[in-house]
């Protein structure tokens, strides 16, 4: 398990109201908590939601251990607190969509529901985890449409990464489409594909660039991909490659490729493709990297550069230019009592209540609208939108399907989880059925989320309670 202390992973103040609802008697009072974003990043239309494998597994393992009780105890907390925390365990219910799928602002996400305590307890490790992997997935999905579904795409980002982030952010790259990485640890934990070949300092450690070039190819007579860029990419790189793969070819091997690391990659790509071509090496392939993200692949894209791998570091694994998904949780219903936030702006009012999401489908079975209701007896026939109440969308006669489905029940799986590979490919399905105005870079289109006019009426009858 990744999180070896999944209780401490936490904010102190989720411990302290633990610890008021526990003195107070609230032990088993019933709690509902929805998960959910506000806003896109990347100003784009979509989000990958991704992590909820991993999260399943560190409520799995959601136990007070002797180590965090005696540092609990060094921080003052109440002893028959902490006797109840040494038999602690997670025995609440998620609903949630499949990882991988497409979601939307303002759609909870995932509807946990048990004691007070337990659910106000997981709060910071399901936002850490889940904000985190559907930032990364979703940045590395707008690669991959930048990309088309032809070129490979390599993560190259450990080194650039914030810490040990770099472990899950290849997961969420994987899934959102990426090839490889060569990140080992993140490789060996999820059976990620692994590729890396040689850098700089390979090449400066001998006499001579060709020198350098051919000892490689030696030791790697099958895998070889040539860095050609150290000195003079098409004066001294490509031609030395050329000389290592007519030997290699001589020997019965074939040089992979060639990584273009700087300069000018649309021009070097395109001159290096006719180098290759005019010496008969068709099948050797172009590597790109250095500072790529989905609008420079978009434009090399563009500029029809013949590149064939992209290796994506640093704008991949920090999710530039939109370091963190908003993701918030926040409470429902408390008791039997449904509860809302009260804010100055609308758009921060949250919805009360456990609620259950369905998502509609056009006749071409591509996405239409996310519906948002109440838990029980709701029909779903019409949608307001939810800060413009007068905009509203019949969904009368449209196919539809559960978004949140029941993944745990009294703090078990209720069964197993995908592989990351199955993942993987319904990212890839669900991005599919996504139409293309969603997608774009530029002014995307927004995707209609909307309440039930049950929930809305209720939300209104709230907010009026709690007017001064």
């Amino acid at each position: 398990m990744y999180i070896d202390k999944p209780t401490s992973f936490t904010d102190y103040y989720e411990l302290t109201m633990a610890q008021g609802y526990f003195l107070e008697g609230d032990r088993e009072k019933k709690g509902v908590f929805d998960y959910f974003f506000r806003k896109v990043p990347f100003d784009g239309g979509y989000v990958v939601f991704t992590g909820l494998n991993d999260l399943l597994e560190a409520l799995e393992n959601f136990t007070f251990r002797d180590s965090e009780l005696s540092y609990l105890k060094k921080e003052g907390f109440d002893s028959g607190f902490l006797n109840y925390l040494a038999d602690f365990k997670f025995t609440g219910s998620l609903y949630s969509p499949k990882e991988g799928e497409v979601v939307f602002p303002n759609v909870p996400l995932i509807r946990v529901e048990g004691d007070l305590i337990e659910t106000q307890l997981i709060e910071t490790l399901l936002l850490n985890i889940l904000n985190f992997q559907s930032l990364i997935a979703t940045k590395a999905s707008r690669m991959r449409y930048a990309a088309g579904e032809d070129a490979t795409l390599l993560d190259f980002g450990l080194r650039r990464s914030q810490g040990l982030g770099g472990i899950h952010a290849t997961r969420a790259a994987y899934i959102g489409g990426f090839d490889g990485t060569s990140n080992v640890y993140s490789s060996q934990q999820f059976g990620i594909p692994a590729s890396g070949t040689m850098a700089h300092s390979w090449v400066q450690s001998f006499d001579d660039e060709l020198e350098a070039f051919r000892t490689y190819a030696r030791h790697f007579p099958d895998s070889t991909v040539l860095l050609v860029d150290t000195y003079n990419t098409l004066k001294s790189g490509l031609p030395n490659a050329i000389t290592v793969a007519k030997e290699l070819k001589e020997k019965g091997h074939s040089l992979k490729g060639i990584r273009l690391d700087s300069g000018d990659l649309a021009y070097l790509s395109k001159q290096s493709r006719k180098l290759l071509d005019n010496a008969g090496f068709t099948d050797v392939k172009i590597a790109a990297s250095n500072q790529l993200d989905e609008r420079v692949i978009a434009s090399l894209k563009n500029q029809n550069s013949p590149i064939d791998i992209f290796g994506v570091g640093t704008r991949l694994v920090t999710g530039h230019n939109s370091p963190a998904l908003d993701g918030v949780y926040k409470l429902s219903e408390s008791g039997s009592e449904p509860k809302l936030k009260v804010s100055e702006n609308i758009e921060k009012i949250t919805l009360p209540g456990a609620k259950s999401v369905r998502r509609y489908l056009n006749g071409d079975g591509m996405y239409y609208a996310d519906a948002i209701g109440m838990k029980q007896d709701d029909p779903f026939e019409l949608i307001h939108h939810p800060t413009f109440p007068a905009k509203e969308v019949s969904l009368e006669g449209r196919e539809f399907y559960p978004l949140l489905n029941e993944i745990m029940n009294n703090g078990e799986i209720k069964s197993r989880q995908v592989s990351i590979s199955d993942s993987k490919e319904y990212c890839r399905e669900s991005l599919a059925k996504l139409p293309r105005e969603y997608k774009r870079f530029d002014n995307p289109h927004i995707y209609k989320v909307g309440v039930t006019p049950k929930l809305l009426t209720l939300r209104d009858q709230l907010l009026d309670q709690h007017k001064i």
